[in-house]
């Protein structure tokens, strides 16, 4: 049993979001959802622009325009690899556990903190004060 306390921001794009909700919603089956989370970092980017290409392109577009720090690429390419083992079913690599979906759920909502969240919460609190003025 996993908590429910998970929760997904309304202010990420819908694709994102629905993929995010259905990965913490499958944790119990931990191949699924980092599938599910890697499709979310995929909607994100695309979200921002980035849709030519391959995924890794996309990371690596984000990154080389500083939309995400190296850091945050770097994260995103471990979280594109080990949906890659899964879809490619590599007979080397381990199945993921529960304690592997959680951390790639960690970061997509990492993410979608940083490119969503704070960027729309920033934009309310100017438009408040501008209000206030």
């Amino acid at each position: 049993m996993f908590p429910s306390g998970l929760e997904v921001d309304e202010t990420l794009p819908d694709r994102a979001k629905e993929y995010l909700e259905q990965a913490i919603s499958s944790m119990n089956a931990p191949a699924g959802a980092v599938m599910l989370a890697a499709s979310s970092v995929d909607a994100m980017l695309k979200a921002k622009g980035l849709a030519e290409g391959s995924l890794y392109k996309r990371i690596k577009s984000a990154a080389d325009s500083h939309l995400i720090t190296q850091e945050m690429a770097e994260w995103a390419h471990d979280v594109r690899l080990d949906a890659n083992d899964q879809r490619h079913s590599d007979m080397t690599a381990p199945l993921p556990s529960p304690e592997d979906a959680r951390r790639v759920i960690d970061f997509v909502q990492a993410l979608g903190l940083f490119l969503f969240v704070l960027p729309s919460r920033v934009q309310k609190g100017i438009q408040d004060a501008t209000q206030d003025s």
